[in-house]
């Protein structure tokens, strides 16, 4: 039997997927000048594999966007972003804007608050992917003997 929903629903989650990337990058990349930001895009491109690991099932989501993948770049914006912050000690402060401020209203006019926003887009978007995933994996069985945790494909 073919994993995931009717066909329908996956080519419509075909056609979006794109679509959902794309804004989510875009909350990523201008969240300093518009609504929105690091923490809301990573939301977003997270949302946009969920979408797809509802649609097509786990083993073609883990295809496009492996875990490892996952955890290293959530790994990554972890890292990416305790790195600009510490590089601001040598301005002589904590998450100081070491970049030039640039022109107003234009992507680099922010110094550092990009690059916080891409990592802590990678960090969310990557995190809430793979926590969403796992519980998609994994539940509760109710038995005699109390609560098991299985997961998905064990035999009762």
């Amino acid at each position: 039997m073919e994993k995931g929903m009717s066909e329908i629903v996956k080519g419509v989650s075909k056609m979006v997927f794109p679509f959902i990337m794309l804004f989510g990058t875009s909350l990523v990349l201008y969240g300093h000048l518009s609504p929105g930001g690091g923490f809301s895009g990573g939301v977003v491109l997270a949302g946009g594999f969920v979408l797809l690991l509802l649609a097509f099932g786990k083993e073609h989501v883990f295809d496009i966007f492996p875990r490892r993948v996952a955890e290293a770049l959530d790994s990554l914006g972890a890292a990416g972003f305790l790195a600009i912050a510490v590089l601001g000690f040598a301005g002589g402060h904590f998450f100081y804007n070491f970049l030039d401020k640039g022109r107003l209203f234009h992507l680099w006019s922010a110094g550092t608050m990009v690059f916080c926003n891409i990592m802590i887009g990678i960090k969310i978007g990557s995190a809430l992917f793979l926590a969403i995933s796992m519980l998609s994996m994994s539940r509760l069985v109710h038995t005699k003997d109390g609560v098991e945790y299985r997961q998905s494909g064990e035999d009762e």
